[in-house]
């Protein structure tokens, strides 16, 4: 069986045939789906869906794209974030974080939305999920300030290269290896995923984004996390299936669900 840890579930992408979405994800043995809320619209949207499907999950969070939109909020945003936070149907608060890539938000903005996240999920003891482009340092010193060891935290869609995924995982992280892990040129991702210890690995889709390499160019889907998870299984030296339940394992450790699934 296998866990998605990141999917976008609430994205328009999906609103004609979501359904029909789910279905194909539970034929390929995906049994379970973390949607990730970025705004305070999508989060609600992301509560609604946990509520409505069996094997789904939420996390919400103020993407740093759209932390300068939370900002002109102003204190109701965030009152509300702590309430939708702290539903149990909330598994993690995020995604959060640092794209110096796109700086769709000034950096002291979402900075300063990150640092209310991380303030947030310290206090109700939920892990994070972390967004992180082109701003490692700066993550990584933010959450060793905000965050109290042990650090319950996610790095998702994992960009970087061996070095930078023992620091993440030095903090206590889990390094989530998304679609770009299939791509012929990734060869430093596919080095990082041999590397991490195997009780931190983790796979996703960051879907409808990422499609893996024989989907290349259209939208993704939970589905296909099979296939960044075969890709994984093969860097690690692994048969899928055993992939799959080491990675499983460790999601529903990492969001603080029992061991095994109920049915």
């Amino acid at each position: 069986m296998w866990f998605d840890t990141h999917a976008h579930l609430d994205f328009e992408d999906f609103a004609p045939d979501l359904d029909a979405v789910l279905a194909r994800a539970r034929a390929n043995g995906v049994t379970e789906i973390l949607t990730i809320g970025t705004t305070p619209a999508k989060n609600r949207a992301t509560l609604e869906l946990a509520a409505r499907h069996a094997g789904v999950y939420a996390a919400v969070g103020i993407h740093p794209h759209d932390a300068a939109a939370a900002a002109e909020g102003g204190v109701a945003v965030w009152e509300e974030f702590e309430r939708m936070a702290a539903d149990p149907r909330v598994r993690a608060i995020g995604e959060m974080g640092l794209d110096y890539a796109k700086n769709y938000s000034p950096r002291e903005v979402q900075m300063a939305a990150f640092r209310r996240q991380l303030e947030i999920a310290d206090r109700l003891g939920k892990p994070v999920i972390l967004h992180c482009r082109q701003a490692f340092d700066d993550c990584l010193a933010l959450v060793r300030e905000m965050l109290r060891p042990p650090v319950r935290a996610v790095a998702h869609c994992f960009s970087g290269d061996a070095p930078m995924a023992a620091r993440f995982v030095e903090l206590g992280f889990f390094i989530s290896f998304a679609g770009p892990l299939t791509y012929p040129k990734s060869e430093h991702l596919r080095a990082a995923a041999a590397a991490v210890p195997a009780d931190r690995v983790l796979v996703e889709t960051d879907c409808p984004f990422l499609a893996p390499q024989a989907h290349r160019g259209k939208r993704n889907e939970p589905g296909y996390v099979v296939e960044t998870g075969a890709a994984l299984a093969r860097a690690r030296g692994l048969a899928p299936l055993e992939l799959a339940a080491l990675a499983t394992a460790n999601a529903r450790r990492a969001f603080g669900l029992p061991a095994e699934a109920r049915t």
